[in-house]
Protein backbone atom coordinates (compact mmCIF):
# COMPACT_ATOMS: atom_id res chain seq x y z
CA UNK A 1 0.00 0.00 0.00
CA UNK A 2 3.03 2.21 1.02
CA UNK A 3 4.45 1.89 -2.33
CA UNK A 4 0.89 2.40 -4.37
CA UNK A 5 0.84 5.90 -2.35
CA UNK A 6 4.65 6.61 -2.87
CA UNK A 7 3.83 5.76 -6.89
CA UNK A 8 0.29 8.04 -6.83
CA UNK A 9 2.45 11.32 -5.11
CA UNK A 10 5.31 11.03 -7.87
CA UNK A 11 3.12 10.48 -10.31
CA UNK A 12 0.65 13.85 -8.94
CA UNK A 13 3.98 15.73 -8.62
CA UNK A 14 5.37 14.63 -12.29
CA UNK A 15 2.01 15.80 -13.74
CA UNK A 16 2.42 19.01 -11.90
CA UNK A 17 5.51 19.58 -13.20
CA UNK A 18 3.92 18.76 -16.84
CA UNK A 19 1.17 21.28 -16.52
CA UNK A 20 3.52 23.95 -15.15
CA UNK A 21 5.89 23.35 -17.86
CA UNK A 22 2.67 23.86 -20.66
CA UNK A 23 1.27 27.02 -18.59
CA UNK A 24 5.19 28.73 -19.20
CA UNK A 25 5.59 28.33 -22.67
CA UNK A 26 1.66 29.39 -23.12
CA UNK A 27 2.48 32.75 -21.80
CA UNK A 28 6.46 32.94 -22.75
CA UNK A 29 7.15 36.54 -24.17
CA UNK A 30 8.05 36.00 -27.93
CA UNK A 31 11.31 37.83 -27.32
CA UNK A 32 13.92 35.90 -27.98
CA UNK A 33 16.78 36.55 -24.95
CA UNK A 34 19.94 35.81 -27.16
CA UNK A 35 23.36 37.21 -25.79
CA UNK A 36 24.62 33.58 -26.19
CA UNK A 37 28.05 35.64 -26.53
CA UNK A 38 28.30 36.41 -23.25
CA UNK A 39 28.94 32.62 -22.36
CA UNK A 40 32.13 32.84 -24.90
CA UNK A 41 35.55 33.84 -22.87
CA UNK A 42 36.68 37.01 -23.39
CA UNK A 43 40.08 35.88 -24.72
CA UNK A 44 38.02 34.64 -28.24
CA UNK A 45 36.47 38.21 -28.06
CA UNK A 46 39.13 40.61 -27.29
CA UNK A 47 41.98 38.95 -29.48
CA UNK A 48 40.56 37.40 -32.21
CA UNK A 49 37.83 39.28 -34.02
CA UNK A 50 37.95 42.92 -33.32
CA UNK A 51 34.74 44.55 -34.94
CA UNK A 52 33.85 47.90 -36.21
CA UNK A 53 31.66 49.87 -38.41
CA UNK A 54 28.79 48.05 -38.13
CA UNK A 55 25.44 48.98 -39.71
CA UNK A 56 22.17 47.52 -40.31
CA UNK A 57 19.81 49.11 -42.56
CA UNK A 58 16.51 48.24 -40.76
CA UNK A 59 15.20 48.45 -37.07
CA UNK A 60 11.94 46.97 -37.38
CA UNK A 61 10.90 44.69 -40.48
CA UNK A 62 7.90 42.56 -41.69
CA UNK A 63 7.63 39.23 -43.22
CA UNK A 64 9.78 38.94 -46.37
CA UNK A 65 11.48 42.16 -45.99
CA UNK A 66 14.66 42.10 -46.05
CA UNK A 67 17.80 43.76 -43.95
CA UNK A 68 21.47 44.46 -45.23
CA UNK A 69 24.19 44.58 -42.52
CA UNK A 70 27.63 45.85 -43.19
CA UNK A 71 30.72 46.18 -41.27
CA UNK A 72 34.46 45.61 -40.96
CA UNK A 73 36.64 43.39 -38.40
CA UNK A 74 40.74 43.49 -37.59
CA UNK A 75 41.89 40.35 -36.91
CA UNK A 76 44.03 41.21 -33.46
CA UNK A 77 47.64 40.67 -34.18
CA UNK A 78 48.48 38.70 -30.77
CA UNK A 79 45.78 36.02 -32.00
CA UNK A 80 45.25 33.75 -29.13
CA UNK A 81 47.00 30.13 -29.15
CA UNK A 82 43.90 28.32 -28.11
CA UNK A 83 41.87 29.39 -31.37
CA UNK A 84 42.90 27.73 -34.83
CA UNK A 85 44.14 30.66 -37.22
CA UNK A 86 41.94 31.69 -39.47
CA UNK A 87 42.85 29.68 -42.29
CA UNK A 88 39.20 28.46 -43.34
CA UNK A 89 36.56 31.02 -42.51
CA UNK A 90 33.01 31.47 -43.26
CA UNK A 91 30.56 34.60 -43.56
CA UNK A 92 27.26 33.58 -42.14
CA UNK A 93 25.23 35.72 -38.77
CA UNK A 94 24.10 34.64 -35.52
CA UNK A 95 20.24 34.45 -34.69
CA UNK A 96 18.59 32.64 -31.97
CA UNK A 97 17.40 30.12 -35.42
CA UNK A 98 16.42 30.57 -38.72
CA UNK A 99 14.31 34.33 -38.29
CA UNK A 100 16.15 35.50 -41.62
CA UNK A 101 16.92 33.65 -44.49
CA UNK A 102 20.23 35.00 -45.73
CA UNK A 103 19.58 36.17 -49.58
CA UNK A 104 23.21 37.34 -49.79
CA UNK A 105 26.98 37.50 -48.28
CA UNK A 106 30.05 39.09 -49.58
CA UNK A 107 33.70 39.31 -48.03
CA UNK A 108 35.72 42.51 -49.34
CA UNK A 109 32.81 42.62 -52.28
CA UNK A 110 33.78 38.74 -53.27
CA UNK A 111 30.30 36.33 -52.92
CA UNK A 112 30.60 34.34 -50.13
CA UNK A 113 28.99 31.24 -50.66
CA UNK A 114 31.44 29.36 -50.27
CA UNK A 115 34.12 29.12 -47.44
CA UNK A 116 37.84 31.65 -47.54
CA UNK A 117 40.84 30.46 -46.59
CA UNK A 118 44.18 32.36 -45.89
CA UNK A 119 42.83 35.36 -44.17
CA UNK A 120 45.99 37.46 -42.85
CA UNK A 121 46.18 38.51 -38.95
CA UNK A 122 46.55 41.88 -37.82
CA UNK A 123 44.51 42.60 -41.11
CA UNK A 124 41.17 44.29 -42.13
CA UNK A 125 38.25 42.71 -43.82
CA UNK A 126 34.71 44.07 -44.87
CA UNK A 127 31.55 41.92 -45.40
CA UNK A 128 27.94 42.65 -46.44
CA UNK A 129 25.01 40.10 -45.84
CA UNK A 130 21.12 40.68 -47.26
CA UNK A 131 18.62 38.39 -45.20
CA UNK A 132 15.05 38.30 -45.54
CA UNK A 133 12.39 38.09 -42.47
CA UNK A 134 10.54 35.12 -41.87
CA UNK A 135 10.20 34.47 -38.10
CA UNK A 136 7.43 36.96 -36.37
CA UNK A 137 9.31 38.28 -33.12
CA UNK A 138 12.02 40.59 -31.43
CA UNK A 139 15.38 39.02 -32.51
CA UNK A 140 18.95 39.69 -31.48
CA UNK A 141 20.71 39.94 -35.03
CA UNK A 142 24.71 39.50 -35.16
CA UNK A 143 27.09 39.23 -37.89
CA UNK A 144 29.62 35.95 -37.34
CA UNK A 145 32.62 34.65 -38.39
CA UNK A 146 33.04 30.89 -38.28
CA UNK A 147 36.61 29.50 -37.73
CA UNK A 148 37.78 26.03 -39.06
CA UNK A 149 38.31 23.59 -35.86
CA UNK A 150 37.09 26.76 -33.48
CA UNK A 151 33.82 27.18 -34.38
CA UNK A 152 31.96 31.05 -34.23
CA UNK A 153 33.12 34.65 -33.40
CA UNK A 154 30.03 36.98 -33.10
CA UNK A 155 29.78 40.79 -33.63
CA UNK A 156 27.86 43.37 -31.94
CA UNK A 157 24.32 42.23 -31.79
CA UNK A 158 20.69 44.52 -32.06
CA UNK A 159 17.36 43.80 -31.53
CA UNK A 160 15.68 43.56 -35.18
CA UNK A 161 11.41 43.47 -34.25
CA UNK A 162 10.18 41.75 -37.07
CA UNK A 163 5.77 41.82 -37.43
CA UNK A 164 3.34 39.45 -39.50
CA UNK A 165 3.03 36.17 -39.70
CA UNK A 166 5.04 33.07 -40.63
CA UNK A 167 2.45 31.58 -42.78
CA UNK A 168 2.86 34.81 -44.91
CA UNK A 169 6.22 34.37 -45.78
CA UNK A 170 7.67 33.26 -49.49
CA UNK A 171 10.47 32.41 -51.18
CA UNK A 172 10.21 32.55 -54.95
CA UNK A 173 12.89 31.19 -56.84
CA UNK A 174 13.68 30.80 -60.53
CA UNK A 175 16.05 27.41 -61.97
CA UNK A 176 18.67 28.35 -64.49
CA UNK A 177 16.49 25.89 -66.43
CA UNK A 178 13.88 28.13 -66.45
CA UNK A 179 11.66 26.52 -64.08
CA UNK A 180 9.58 29.03 -61.14
CA UNK A 181 9.57 27.91 -58.08
CA UNK A 182 6.58 29.65 -55.80
CA UNK A 183 7.84 28.82 -52.79
CA UNK A 184 11.33 27.06 -51.96
CA UNK A 185 9.72 27.04 -47.92
CA UNK A 186 7.69 24.12 -48.78
CA UNK A 187 8.66 22.97 -52.28
CA UNK A 188 8.89 19.15 -53.15
CA UNK A 189 8.28 18.79 -49.33
CA UNK A 190 5.55 15.69 -50.02
CA UNK A 191 8.47 14.15 -51.78
CA UNK A 192 11.00 14.10 -49.28
CA UNK A 193 8.26 13.47 -46.56
CA UNK A 194 7.11 10.46 -49.08
CA UNK A 195 10.54 9.01 -48.76
CA UNK A 196 11.08 9.40 -45.30
CA UNK A 197 8.18 7.40 -44.24
CA UNK A 198 8.75 4.81 -46.87
CA UNK A 199 12.22 3.99 -44.71
CA UNK A 200 10.37 4.52 -41.66
CA UNK A 201 7.61 2.10 -42.85
CA UNK A 202 10.61 -0.41 -43.78
CA UNK A 203 12.81 -0.32 -40.82
CA UNK A 204 9.41 -0.79 -38.72
CA UNK A 205 8.69 -3.87 -40.54
CA UNK A 206 12.15 -5.29 -39.68
CA UNK A 207 12.03 -4.39 -36.02
CA UNK A 208 8.60 -5.84 -36.05
CA UNK A 209 10.25 -8.92 -37.23
CA UNK A 210 12.31 -9.53 -33.91
CA UNK A 211 9.87 -8.24 -31.64
CA UNK A 212 6.96 -10.00 -32.43
CA UNK A 213 8.87 -13.19 -30.57
CA UNK A 214 10.03 -13.17 -26.50
CA UNK A 215 13.54 -11.40 -26.75
CA UNK A 216 15.43 -10.93 -23.78
CA UNK A 217 14.69 -14.07 -21.29
CA UNK A 218 14.41 -16.91 -24.18
CA UNK A 219 17.62 -15.55 -26.40
CA UNK A 220 19.78 -15.30 -22.94
CA UNK A 221 19.04 -19.12 -21.84
CA UNK A 222 19.61 -20.07 -25.34
CA UNK A 223 22.52 -18.76 -25.29
CA UNK A 224 23.70 -19.86 -21.90
CA UNK A 225 22.93 -23.27 -23.25
CA UNK A 226 24.91 -22.89 -26.16
CA UNK A 227 21.88 -23.63 -28.29
CA UNK A 228 22.54 -19.79 -30.71
CA UNK A 229 21.53 -22.01 -33.91
CA UNK A 230 18.00 -21.63 -32.15
CA UNK A 231 18.04 -17.65 -32.33
CA UNK A 232 18.15 -17.10 -36.20
CA UNK A 233 15.84 -19.41 -38.23
CA UNK A 234 15.92 -20.29 -41.95
CA UNK A 235 12.68 -17.86 -42.36
CA UNK A 236 14.47 -15.29 -40.45
CA UNK A 237 17.43 -15.45 -43.07
CA UNK A 238 14.89 -15.35 -46.34
CA UNK A 239 13.24 -12.64 -44.70
CA UNK A 240 16.81 -10.61 -44.09
CA UNK A 241 17.97 -11.82 -47.84
CA UNK A 242 14.01 -10.08 -48.81
CA UNK A 243 14.74 -7.05 -47.09
CA UNK A 244 18.01 -6.09 -48.76
CA UNK A 245 16.87 -6.83 -51.83
CA UNK A 246 14.10 -4.16 -51.18
CA UNK A 247 16.32 -1.69 -49.78
CA UNK A 248 19.01 -1.97 -52.84
CA UNK A 249 15.92 -1.42 -55.29
CA UNK A 250 14.46 1.58 -52.80
CA UNK A 251 18.12 2.92 -53.22
CA UNK A 252 18.77 2.61 -57.18
CA UNK A 253 15.19 3.67 -57.93
CA UNK A 254 14.46 6.22 -55.67
CA UNK A 255 18.26 7.74 -57.39
CA UNK A 256 16.65 6.73 -60.91
CA UNK A 257 13.65 8.42 -60.30
CA UNK A 258 15.37 11.59 -58.98
CA UNK A 259 17.77 11.69 -61.87
CA UNK A 260 15.18 11.40 -64.16
CA UNK A 261 12.92 14.34 -62.75
CA UNK A 262 15.87 16.45 -61.93
CA UNK A 263 18.56 16.04 -64.60
CA UNK A 264 20.38 18.97 -64.03
CA UNK A 265 21.87 19.45 -60.37
CA UNK A 266 24.43 21.44 -58.46
CA UNK A 267 26.73 19.96 -55.75
CA UNK A 268 27.12 20.76 -52.49
CA UNK A 269 29.87 24.11 -52.68
CA UNK A 270 33.02 22.31 -50.89
CA UNK A 271 35.88 24.91 -52.12
CA UNK A 272 37.31 27.47 -50.85
CA UNK A 273 37.59 31.06 -51.95
CA UNK A 274 40.34 33.68 -51.56
CA UNK A 275 40.52 37.64 -51.54
CA UNK A 276 42.52 39.53 -50.24
CA UNK A 277 42.59 42.09 -47.17
CA UNK A 278 41.71 45.57 -47.49
CA UNK A 279 44.34 48.01 -48.43
CA UNK A 280 46.66 48.71 -45.49
CA UNK A 281 46.71 52.53 -44.66
CA UNK A 282 49.93 53.05 -42.77
CA UNK A 283 48.98 54.25 -39.76
CA UNK A 284 50.92 57.36 -38.01
CA UNK A 285 50.61 56.58 -34.66
CA UNK A 286 52.55 53.98 -32.96
CA UNK A 287 51.66 52.26 -29.68
CA UNK A 288 54.11 50.45 -27.13
CA UNK A 289 51.45 49.07 -24.62
CA UNK A 290 53.33 49.50 -20.94
CA UNK A 291 50.78 48.48 -18.34
CA UNK A 292 46.75 47.25 -17.90
CA UNK A 293 44.93 46.62 -14.66
CA UNK A 294 40.98 45.87 -13.90
CA UNK A 295 39.66 47.34 -10.73
CA UNK A 296 37.63 44.64 -9.89
CA UNK A 297 35.39 46.50 -7.43
CA UNK A 298 34.97 49.79 -9.66
CA UNK A 299 34.63 47.73 -12.54
CA UNK A 300 37.17 49.83 -14.69
CA UNK A 301 39.63 48.58 -17.02
CA UNK A 302 42.99 50.64 -16.83
CA UNK A 303 45.39 51.14 -19.65
CA UNK A 304 48.46 52.51 -20.00
CA UNK A 305 50.99 53.29 -22.92
CA UNK A 306 53.34 54.99 -24.83
CA UNK A 307 51.76 56.73 -28.04
CA UNK A 308 54.03 58.31 -30.88
CA UNK A 309 52.31 60.50 -33.49
CA UNK A 310 54.53 59.68 -36.68
CA UNK A 311 52.27 61.72 -38.76
CA UNK A 312 52.50 65.41 -39.77
CA UNK A 313 49.11 66.34 -38.06
CA UNK A 314 48.42 65.88 -34.36
CA UNK A 315 46.11 63.22 -33.58
CA UNK A 316 43.88 62.69 -30.24
CA UNK A 317 42.67 59.13 -28.68
CA UNK A 318 38.40 59.09 -29.42
CA UNK A 319 37.75 55.68 -28.76
CA UNK A 320 38.62 52.09 -26.80
CA UNK A 321 37.25 49.06 -28.54
CA UNK A 322 37.30 45.56 -27.37
CA UNK A 323 34.31 42.97 -27.04
CA UNK A 324 32.34 44.49 -29.16
CA UNK A 325 31.77 47.39 -26.24
CA UNK A 326 32.73 50.94 -27.09
CA UNK A 327 34.35 53.60 -24.98
CA UNK A 328 33.94 57.22 -26.30
CA UNK A 329 35.83 60.27 -25.54
CA UNK A 330 32.59 62.49 -25.81
CA UNK A 331 34.76 65.25 -25.58
CA UNK A 332 36.22 64.76 -29.04
CA UNK A 333 33.58 65.94 -31.52
CA UNK A 334 34.95 63.43 -34.17
CA UNK A 335 34.73 60.60 -31.90
CA UNK A 336 31.39 61.53 -30.91
CA UNK A 337 30.14 61.96 -34.41
CA UNK A 338 31.16 58.55 -35.24
CA UNK A 339 28.71 57.21 -33.38
CA UNK A 340 24.96 56.18 -34.84
CA UNK A 341 22.16 56.70 -32.44
CA UNK A 342 20.82 53.32 -34.20
CA UNK A 343 23.81 51.46 -32.51
CA UNK A 344 23.24 49.41 -29.39
CA UNK A 345 23.37 51.55 -27.20
CA UNK A 346 24.35 48.84 -24.60
CA UNK A 347 27.22 48.12 -26.45
CA UNK A 348 28.48 52.16 -25.91
CA UNK A 349 29.72 52.74 -22.39
CA UNK A 350 27.70 55.39 -20.70
CA UNK A 351 30.28 56.55 -18.75
CA UNK A 352 32.48 57.27 -22.27
CA UNK A 353 36.47 57.44 -22.33
CA UNK A 354 38.60 58.83 -19.85
CA UNK A 355 42.10 59.81 -20.29
CA UNK A 356 45.38 61.44 -18.64
CA UNK A 357 45.39 64.34 -21.04
CA UNK A 358 43.46 65.72 -23.77
CA UNK A 359 45.93 67.51 -25.10
CA UNK A 360 46.30 66.47 -28.86
CA UNK A 361 49.41 64.62 -29.24
CA UNK A 362 52.19 67.07 -32.12
CA UNK A 363 53.58 65.49 -34.74
CA UNK A 364 56.88 63.58 -33.31
CA UNK A 365 55.72 63.95 -30.18
CA UNK A 366 55.88 60.72 -27.72
CA UNK A 367 53.70 60.61 -24.29
CA UNK A 368 52.81 57.94 -21.94
CA UNK A 369 48.97 58.05 -22.18
CA UNK A 370 46.53 56.71 -19.90
CA UNK A 371 43.28 55.64 -20.74
CA UNK A 372 40.29 54.42 -18.08
CA UNK A 373 36.99 52.56 -19.00
CA UNK A 374 34.72 52.49 -16.83
CA UNK A 375 31.40 50.35 -16.79
CA UNK A 376 29.37 47.58 -15.44
CA UNK A 377 29.22 46.19 -19.01
CA UNK A 378 32.22 44.38 -18.29
CA UNK A 379 30.55 42.28 -15.83
CA UNK A 380 26.94 42.22 -17.59
CA UNK A 381 29.29 41.41 -20.93
CA UNK A 382 30.97 38.51 -18.38
CA UNK A 383 34.24 39.93 -19.60
CA UNK A 384 36.04 39.90 -16.10
CA UNK A 385 36.71 36.48 -16.51
CA UNK A 386 39.85 37.44 -18.42
CA UNK A 387 41.59 37.50 -15.04
CA UNK A 388 41.54 33.93 -14.60
CA UNK A 389 42.55 32.74 -18.14
CA UNK A 390 45.64 30.76 -18.31
CA UNK A 391 47.24 33.83 -20.27
CA UNK A 392 45.19 36.82 -18.72
CA UNK A 393 45.57 39.37 -21.52
CA UNK A 394 43.42 41.10 -23.12
CA UNK A 395 43.41 42.84 -26.94
CA UNK A 396 41.80 46.30 -28.27
CA UNK A 397 41.38 48.41 -31.12
CA UNK A 398 42.32 51.92 -30.66
CA UNK A 399 40.42 54.92 -32.61
CA UNK A 400 42.49 58.20 -33.15
CA UNK A 401 41.38 61.39 -34.96
CA UNK A 402 43.44 64.24 -36.60
CA UNK A 403 42.40 67.58 -36.84
CA UNK A 404 40.46 67.15 -39.99
CA UNK A 405 38.79 64.55 -38.54
CA UNK A 406 40.32 61.70 -39.90
CA UNK A 407 40.49 58.19 -38.50
CA UNK A 408 43.32 56.21 -37.99
CA UNK A 409 42.62 52.73 -36.42
CA UNK A 410 45.82 50.53 -33.98
CA UNK A 411 45.63 47.87 -31.78
CA UNK A 412 47.01 47.64 -28.44
CA UNK A 413 46.64 44.29 -26.36
CA UNK A 414 48.92 42.34 -23.37
CA UNK A 415 49.11 41.38 -19.95
CA UNK A 416 45.96 42.55 -17.25
CA UNK A 417 46.09 42.27 -14.10
CA UNK A 418 43.53 42.07 -10.94
CA UNK A 419 43.23 45.16 -8.81
CA UNK A 420 40.95 46.21 -5.24
CA UNK A 421 40.60 49.59 -4.63
CA UNK A 422 38.22 51.10 -2.97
Amino acid sequence: MRAARDIASLAKRLAAAILLGIIVLAFMPTQSHAHGERAQEPYLRTRTLQWYDVTWSADNLRVNDTITITGRFRLHEDWPDAVNEPEVVFVTNGTPGPVLVRLESYLNGVPARQSFRDLQIGRDYEYRMVMKARVPGNHHVHPMIAIKGSGPLMGPGKWIQIEGSMADFSMPVKTLTGVEIANLENWAVSRVVGWHLILVGVAAAWMLWWVRRPLLIPRYDALMRDREDLLITNTDLKVGAGLLVVVVLLTFGGYHMTQKAYPRTVPLQAGTMYTPPLPQEPAPVRVKFQRAEYDVPGRSMRVTMEVTNTGSKAVSLGEFSTANLRFVDRQLPAAKAGVDPHYPQDLVARNGLVLSSQQPIAPGETRVLSLEATDAAWEVERLTSFLTDVDSKFGALLFFFDADGRRHITTVGGPILPVFRS
